[in-house]
């Protein structure tokens, strides 16, 4: 196991639960980094709302794996979201998935909801999980299931069937999207033989109350992205309206300019292309 492989894993067992913000370019990922978070995760989302395609639909994988290789060389730990892993042939999620690894990657979430609302058949998750772990072993595989996110009928015994199919075939995590309630939660953490993942709520449970349900790791998701998303718009609004007061915290133009390396896009004689 390689260190950073090793220390990502050792994030989830120290009695506090792993916030990972989620990024969705250079930019967001190079400011989490720079304010200290040890690990980053991209969002879905994000990454496709940016370029123009839809999420969830294997529309991004050629943007995700890019994304991977921008942030390569950033102070932190990346895990990536790939969907469902891009297609349903394993051999092919396990050959993906170790060209992240090839990068740096230490991680990556891979989720069985499908776009058009229903969940994938557990063997066919479990199956990519079992090829992502026979051909990068130290990796975190952290196995999404969507059944709260998708509001299937009684979500409990199929959340647990899934996650046990999905540990079984050697997934490290298991995240489970789309509950509010710590009690629900302290449920899976105790029923679950690995680190529980939840998604963070505005307004919900705080990291402390999510700690006391034994949640191992909490992610923001798309939250950030569409929070950066409307505050752009908002300030927008404002100009229209007549004028807008820098807000509290606003980046420099030459704080971002500082985020990127100072030779990426450089010509030989320095000028940019």
């Amino acid at each position: 196991m390689t260190d950073r492989r090793a220390e990502f894993r050792a994030l989830h067992y120290t009695g506090r639960p792993l916030l990972l913000p989620n990024a969705w370019d250079h930019a967001s990922a190079a400011a989490l980094a720079a304010r200290g978070h040890p690990a980053i995760g991209t969002t879905s989302l994000g990454v496709a709302a940016a370029a123009g395609r839809p999420d969830g639909t294997a529309a991004t994988a050629e943007e995700t794996l890019a994304l991977a290789r921008r942030l390569a060389n950033l102070p932190v730990l990346l895990s990536v979201d790939i969907e469902a892993g891009f297609s349903d042939d394993p051999a092919a999620v396990a050959g993906y998935v170790a060209e992240l690894a090839g990068l740096g990657v230490v991680g990556i979430n891979l989720e069985d909801g499908r776009a058009d609302g229903t969940l994938t058949e557990p063997e066919c998750i479990a199956a990519k999980v079992a090829a992502v772990k026979a051909a990068v072993p130290d990796l975190f595989v952290n196995a999404r299931t969507d059944t709260w996110w998708l509001g299937v009928d009684d979500p409990l015994p199929q959340t647990l069937a899934r996650a046990h199919a999905y540990r079984a075939a050697g997934a490290d995590g298991i995240f489970v999207p789309g509950i509010g309630d710590p009690a629900t939660l302290r449920v899976l953490t105790e029923r679950i033989d690995a680190p529980v993942n939840a998604l963070y709520q505005p307004g919900g449970s705080g990291l402390d109350e999510l700690a006391a349900a034994g949640v191992a790791r909490v992610s923001t998701g798309s939250l950030l992205f569409r929070v950066a998303l409307a505050a752009a718009l908002a300030a927008a609004e404002e100009v229209r309206a007549g004028g807008l007061a820098a807000p509290e915290g606003l980046p420099s133009y030459a704080e971002v300019q500082g985020l990127v390396p100072p030779s990426a896009g450089a010509q030989p004689d320095g000028r940019l292309p």
